[in-house]
């Protein structure tokens, strides 16, 4: 008996875009203790993004380094989130993220600050399509740990629109500025 491959046993596979970036965070090389010695295998972890508020991040484990990337590079693709950003240039306000160890504070930043981050986190806006933001990583430096704490932070990042509609008011009320609240105050004692 012939067995057909496996994406044709009822299984869709998944569309391959061109507009997504892959880049390489890192590779290790792993080791597996076994009867008659060790067996090495390769770790990679893979940050995927289309540089407009999509990214992703995955692991792959294989004996081969081009196996172990493919694999990092798949699930990172199935893993893709979405952050809204400010200007299609940074981040709506300050964030901070926790997994294990590991905590990531990200700064939204002023135009032409570009990206102030390190090594893994870099990457991840790179990815993202971020252009202006600053990072600063506290306790482990793991970049798996760093990966996961900076995922943990966008995801739970709210949209203005999300924020607007918890507290019940208009997206316009979120923003408006304090001269203006002072000069509205002003006119109310003096008028």
């Amino acid at each position: 008996m012939v067995r057909e491959p496996r994406e044709g046993r009822g299984r869709a596979k998944a569309e391959q875009t061109d507009d997504v970036i892959d880049k390489l965070v890192t590779i290790n090389r792993v080791a597996k203790v076994v009867k008659g010695g060790r067996r090495f295998a390769f770790a990679a972890l893979v940050v995927v993004g289309d540089q407009k508020g999509r990214v992703g991040y995955g692991a792959g484990k294989a004996r081969e380094v081009p196996e172990a990337i493919r694999k990092a590079t798949e699930r990172a693709r199935k893993n893709m989130i979405r952050v809204s950003m400010k200007d299609g240039r940074t981040l709506h306000y300050d964030l901070e993220g926790h997994y294990g160890a590991g905590k990531v504070v990200l700064r939204s930043a002023p135009p032409g600050t570009g990206i102030i981050a390190g090594g893994p986190m870099r990457a991840v806006f790179e990815s993202l399509g971020v252009s202006d933001v600053v990072a600063k990583c506290l306790g482990s430096r793991n970049p798996h740990n760093m990966i996961k704490a900076t995922f943990e932070a966008l995801a739970n990042a709210d949209s203005p629109r999300q924020v607007a509609q918890r507290r019940g008011k208009k997206i316009s009320q979120l923003f408006r500025s304090h001269t203006a609240d002072k000069e509205a105050a002003a006119e109310v004692t003096n008028g």
